[in-house]
C-alpha cells in the first residue's frame, strides 16, 4: 500500500486530494493547524473541509514549522504533497513575517528533516503558484515576448490599468504563460511560492529524492472557504450576492484570470506524484483560458438568480496582477492533464454547493479597509 502525507491536507485542495487518494487505495497522513481563517472558530464540529476527511485519515493537528510533529507526520510514508502554506496575495503584503516563517520556513524544515534523517520518502511534490509570475506573458510588435513589471502606482490612478513593454513602453497582447517565462512574483505570496519550489527540486535532487512542483492557477469549486476575504472572487463575490449587497469590481473589469475547477487539479497532481516522466518537472496547472472579473461576477449572478449591482469602480490593490493565464502544453505531454470542466460548468456546480451551505458572515469590507488602511488599497 501506497502512503502518503499532505501538509495542508484539511484545506481546500487537500481535503478533495486526500478522498481521492482513498478512493486509489493510499493510506493517508495529514498534518493541518485548522487555521480560523480558512476553517472557522470550531473547526473540529463546523469545517466542512475538516469534517470530510477526520474520519478517513491518520490527522494529526499542528503546524507544519513544529519539527516534532512534522518527523511524527512523517514516519513511513512513501510521498509527500507539500501544500500547508498561508494563502492571500494581498494579505501578505503587510504580514510578511508569517508568510515568510510559514512558506519558506515551513519548507526549509520539511527538508531540513528528509535530509538529515532516516525516511522512506520516493518523491516530493509541492504547490507553487501562478503568483510566481507576476504579470504574464505578453508580446510586443517591437520588441519579441516581454514580461512588464508591476504597473505604477500613478498610472492606474489615471485609469490606465493595462500593461506596457517594459522596453519601449508600447502596447502589449497577452499570450499563454509558459514554464519558462520570466520569474518576478509582485507580492511576498509569490516570493515565498517561488522559493518553496526551488527548494523542493534543489535539495530533494541533492539528496536523491524525485520532486515535482506545480504552479497552480486561480482553483475553485465546491468546498472552498466561504469565510476567507482575502482570496477567491468566487466566495467574495458569492458572499455579496446571497446577501444581494453590490460588487465593487476593482479596476475596468478586464483584468483576467485562469479559473480551474478542483477536480481538474486533483487529477493533475496525482498524475505529477505518479508518473515517472514528472520527476524534476515543473508544471502549469490551469485550463489555457483567460476569464475576466466582470465575466466572473456576471457568471455568478446568472447561476444563482440574482441580480445586484456591478459597480466596475476604478479601485485598485497594490500588488495585484493585470493578466495571467497558463500555457498548459507541458502538462498535456508528461501527465496526460486535459481539464475536463469548462468555467460555465464548473460555476454551476460551485453555486449549487454555496446555495446548499449557510450564509456566511460578510467581511469584505473590514478586509479592504484593513488594506487600505495598510496604503495598499486605493
Amino acid at each position: 500500500m501506497n502512503r502518503a502525507l499532505i501538509t495542508g491536507g484539511a484545506g481546500f485542495i487537500g481535503s478533495h486530494l486526500v478522498q481521492k487518494l482513498i478512493e486509489k487505495g493510499y493510506d493517508v497522513t495529514v498534518l493541518d493547524n485548522l487555521l480560523e481563517q480558512i476553517h472557522g472558530v470550531y473547526p473540529v464540529k463546523t469545517s466542512p473541509l475538516f469534517c470530510s476527511i477526520k474520519d478517513k485519515v491518520r490527522f494529526i493537528k499542528g503546524d507544519v514549522c513544529d519539527k516534532t510533529l512534522l518527523e511524527l507526520a512523517l514516519e513511513d510514508v512513501d510521498y509527500v504533497i507539500h501544500l500547508a502554506a498561508e494563502t492571500g496575495t494581498g494579505q501578505s503584503m503587510y504580514e510578511i513575517k508569517r508568510y515568510i516563517d510559514v512558506n519558506i520556513g515551513g519548507t526549509a524544515l520539511l527538508l531540513d528533516i528528509l535530509t538529515n534523517t532516516k525516511n522512506h520518502v520516493k518523491r516530493v511534490a509541492v504547490a507553487e503558484s501562478r503568483a510566481i509570475y507576476g504579470e504574464g506573458k505578453y508580446h510586443c510588435e517591437k520588441c519579441g515576448d516581454v514580461y512588464p513589471t508591476e504597473r505604477k502606482d500613478e498610472d492606474m490612478a489615471k485609469g490606465d490599468f493595462e500593461c506596457h513593454c517594459p522596453k519601449c513602453g508600447g502596447m502589449v497582447t497577452l499570450v499563454a504563460t509558459t514554464e519558462d517565462s520570466t520569474i518576478h512574483p509582485s507580492s511576498v505570496y509569490g516570493i515565498g511560492k517561488q522559493v518553496q519550489g526551488q527548494l523542493v527540486h534543489l535539495i530533494c535532487k541533492t539528496i536523491g529524492i524525485e520532486s515535482v512542483s506545480f504552479r497552480f492557477q486561480n482553483v475553485y469549486g465546491p468546498g472552498q472557504s466561504l469565510t476567507n476575504p482575502y482570496t477567491g472572487i468566487l466566495s467574495i463575490f458569492s458572499n455579496r450576492i446571497k446577501s444581494h449587497k453590490c460588487i465593487n469590481i476593482f479596476e475596468d473589469g478586464k483584468e483576467t484570470r485562469d479559473f480551474v475547477y478542483i477536480d481538474d487539479v486533483v487529477d493533475a497532481t496525482i498524475a505529477g506524484m505518479e508518473v515517472p516522466k514528472a520527476n524534476g518537472h515543473v508544471f502549469n496547472i490551469g485550463t489555457g483560458v483567460a476569464t475576466s472579473v466582470l465575466t466572473v461576477a456576471q457568471t455568478l449572478c446568472k447561476h444563482y438568480g440574482i441580480e445586484v449591482p456591478l459597480t466596475v469602480s476604478g479601485n485598485y490593490r497594490m500588488g495585484d496582477i493585470r493578466h495571467n493565464y497558463a500555457d498548459i502544453t507541458l502538462a498535456k505531454q508528461i501527465l496526460g492533464f486535459k481539464p475536463k470542466w469548462t468555467f460555465d460548468a464548473g460555476i454551476k456546480q460551485f453555486t449549487e454547493w454555496v446555495n446548499c451551505q449557510e450564509l456566511q458572515t460578510d467581511n469584505y469590507e473590514a478586509s479592504l479597509e484593513e488594506m487600505k488602511q495598510k496604503g495598499l488599497f486605493k
